[in-house]
């Protein structure tokens, strides 16, 4: 199977984890051999409900015995997409009410890019230094790192960057911006949270120019900060929400929503101006759905802030020198990229699954589903604080 994987699967990197997986349930991963694998990553933040949920099974194989694919995204009603689009309303500012439901996150942002050029007659895009939106070639050109882009070049024209956090660059955003896009919080640059109401600034300073805000909440969403998406810490809603990951309860999504006003512009001039045949498949949508209803209507969100606390308490050691994000999106941070590998390597030794963030490379990533409990947490802790121990 080793052979086969390297010999016929695409890879993304010469030096794959390659581990054999077996099958996985709750915060557990099982490879071939027979070992218990404790999961910090869920699946870069995917499995929000752990691994084989079983509402989120229930509600597959309940829709399994309907339909699959049907007919291209938007034609037909399927009840699925239906009830999850107006249940995610539901748990928004009322100008959020209507979802396009894509495939992965990546989609979701390009879809997010044209209905921002296509409401506004605008062209420019301003994104954020060491951003990270996905890897389609428009997501590829607000990526705020040239040397993970310059390889592909030519991309998107008229995309400028601004320094997360920084005041003076939101005066970057003027009468010719079609939209500012911005993470949350910033994910492969290291979990770096707003500071000092900035968010708040670039939403008045985009009222001020007729720019939309479009905010990438594809990590945080769906309960991962501790409330269901990560604005709603911040005091600020955007004209475009984005979302993906945790959303689908392990299967692969991706939305953004809008006002209704906003998204009837992607029906003319010309029509069909995003178009998915697999988005919003009935089956995927009621996984999602599912995932929702059993982050919203149960104590999981409520839990998600007090695990965090559990992981900084137990997380004590003099080779960490941060921990970064909120709720269980967290990273901690070492002196240098050689500790943080070392770690998560020797980690994954010890049967506890760990993983690197994207452009910060003395980080480690935490973020185990939001079904994991107090006990899982204080053992893989401490799986990690043995790691250091021998470290230092």
């Amino acid at each position: 199977m080793q052979d086969d994987f390297f010999k016929y699967q695409a890879q993304t990197t010469s030096h794959p984890l390659a581990m054999k997986i077996s099958k996985a349930e709750g915060s557990y991963i099982y490879d071939t051999d027979g070992n218990k694998h404790l999961d910090f990553v869920a699946g870069i933040s995917a499995c929000s409900l752990g691994h084989r949920h079983p509402k989120v099974i229930e509600a597959v194989k309940k829709q399994l015995d309907k339909y699959l694919h049907v007919m291209v995204y938007g034609e037909f009603i399927l009840e699925p997409a239906v009830k999850l689009s107006k249940e995610i309303a539901k748990h928004l500012p009322k100008h959020l009410n209507t979802t396009y439901l894509t495939n992965s996150g990546t989609e979701a942002i390009e879809g997010a890019i044209k209905l921002a050029r296509r409401v506004t007659g605008r062209t420019e895009l301003i994104a954020a230094k060491n951003a990270y939106h996905g890897s389609t070639m428009g997501s590829l050109s607000i990526m705020g790192v040239e040397s993970r882009k310059s390889a592909f070049r030519p991309l998107l024209p008229s995309c400028a960057f601004i320094e997360f956090n920084n005041d003076e660059d939101i005066l970057e955003i003027t009468e010719k911006t079609a939209a500012v896009i911005l993470e949350t919080i910033q994910g492969g640059a290291g979990f770096i949270l707003p500071e000092n109401n900035y968010l708040e600034k670039v939403r008045s300073r985009c009222d001020e120019t007729g720019t939309l805000l479009i905010l990438d909440e594809i990590q945080p969403g769906f309960g991962r900060t501790g409330k269901l998406f990560g604005f709603q810490h911040y005091n600020i809603s955007p004209d475009i929400l984005v979302m993906g990951k945790g959303m689908g309860g392990g299967l692969p999504i991706g939305a953004f929503t809008a006002s209704n006003k906003l998204m009837k512009k992607l029906q003319t001039k010309p029509e069909l101006g995003h178009i998915t045949t697999f988005g919003g498949n009935a089956v995927i949508a009621s996984a999602a759905l599912a995932t929702l209803k059993e982050i919203s209507k149960t104590s999981l969100l409520k839990g998600v802030l007090e695990k965090e606390k559990c992981f900084r308490k137990k997380l004590k050691h003099p080779l960490i020198k941060e921990i970064r994000g909120k709720g269980l999106m967290l990273a901690l941070i070492f002196e240098s990229s050689e500790i943080a590998s070392e770690v998560i390597l020797a980690c994954k030794e010890k049967k506890l699954i760990l993983f690197w963030l994207l452009f910060e490379q003395r980080a480690v990533r935490i973020t185990p589903p939001l079904t994991i409990s107090n006990q899982e947490i204080e053992d893989g802790c401490q799986i990690i604080i043995t790691v250091l121990n021998k470290i230092n």
